[in-house]
C-alpha cells in the first residue's frame, strides 16, 4: 500500500463538495464585489496564518485585477522564522489577541459599499471575527470564507462566545476537516496533508473570474496583471502600470487622514 494519490483524491473531494455546494454562495459573492468595484469601491480581504494564501491569490498576481485590497499582518502570517523571534509561538497568540483588528480597521476610512472578505478556516481566532464585527460595525458586508466542519468541531475561543461565521451576511464554505488535514495513516495518530489553501484559492478564483465577467459585461472592467510570454514586455509593462496606479487610486481615498475616521 502507498499513500501516492491519497491526498489529491481527497482534494477532489474538496473540489466536489465546493461545485456541488457552495456555488450559489460564490456567485453571490462575485456579484458583491462586482457592484462595490463597479461603484469604485474596495474589496477589502483578510487573513491571518496560513489564510494570508488567498488574500494574496486574489491580488496582486499575473490574472487579477484592481477593486480587491489584501489586508495582512505580518506578525500573524510571517511563518519561516518558526522559532525565536518572529517564531510561531509569537504569531500563534498574536492572532487571538483581542482588540487587535479594531486598530489594523483603524488606519482605514471605509468607503460607502465597500465589502470586506475574512478568511478563517477554524473561525475562532480572535482577530479575524473581529474584522467581520468591525467591518460589519463600519456598514460593510461581510463574508466569511471558513469551514463549518472545522470552526464547530470545537468551543469558541472568543470571549463573545462566537465563531467567524456568526458575523457573516455570507458564508462560504471550505468543507475542510476538523484538525484540516486531509489523509490519515496506519500507525499514525494525527492525519497529515493540509485542504484549506487549496479550497480557499478555489473559492478566490471562482469569485475573481465571476467578478470579471460581471464587470466586462457592464463595461467597468479595470486592467488585468498579464505575464509578458501572453502579451509582450512592453504592453505587460502598461498593465502593470495601469493595473497598480488604478489600485493606489482607490486606496488613497480610503487611507485614514484624521483621527476620528472610520
Amino acid at each position: 500500500m502507498t499513500a501516492v494519490g491519497r491526498w489529491l483524491a481527497e482534494s477532489r473531494k474538496i473540489l466536489d463538495h465546493l461545485e456541488r455546494t457552495q456555488m450559489e454562495a460564490i456567485g453571490t459573492a462575485a456579484e458583491w464585489c462586482a457592484e462595490t468595484i463597479s461603484q469604485d469601491g474596495l474589496v477589502h480581504l483578510f487573513g491571518s496564518g496560513h489564510s494570508r494564501i488567498p488574500v494574496e491569490e486574489m491580488f496582486p498576481r499575473y490574472g487579477s485585477f484592481p477593486g480587491f485590497h489584501p489586508i495582512v499582518e505580518l506578525s500573524m502570517t510571517f511563518h519561516t522564522e518558526i522559532v525565536g523571534t518572529n517564531g510561531q509561538r509569537q504569531a500563534m497568540f498574536i492572532e487571538r489577541v483581542e482588540g487587535l483588528a479594531d486598530v489594523i480597521l483603524s488606519n482605514f476610512s471605509f468607503g460607502h459599499g465597500d465589502l470586506m472578505i475574512v478568511f478563517s478556516a477554524s473561525g475562532r481566532s480572535a482577530v479575524p471575527i473581529e474584522m467581520a464585527m468591525g467591518a460589519r460595525d463600519r456598514g460593510m458586508n461581510v463574508v466569511a470564507v471558513t469551514s463549518i466542519p472545522e470552526s464547530m468541531a470545537a468551543e469558541p475561543a472568543h470571549s463573545s462566545g462566537t465563531r467567524l461565521l456568526d458575523h457573516a451576511d455570507l458564508v462560504i464554505d471550505i468543507g475542510t476537516p476538523a484538525g484540516d488535514a486531509l489523509v490519515s495513516l496506519p500507525g499514525l495518530e494525527a492525519p497529515v496533508g493540509p485542504g484549506s489553501s487549496l479550497a480557499n484559492v478555489a473559492v478566490v478564483n471562482e469569485i475573481k473570474v465571476r467578478t470579471a465577467e460581471i464587470l466586462l459585461a457592464a463595461g467597468r472592467m479595470p486592467p488585468v496583471l498579464t505575464a509578458a510570454s501572453l502579451v509582450g514586455d512592453s504592453e505587460a509593462q502598461r498593465l502593470f502600470d495601469a493595473a497598480y496606479a488604478e489600485h493606489a487610486r482607490r486606496l488613497g481615498s480610503i487611507l485614514r487622514k484624521d483621527e476620528g475616521a472610520h
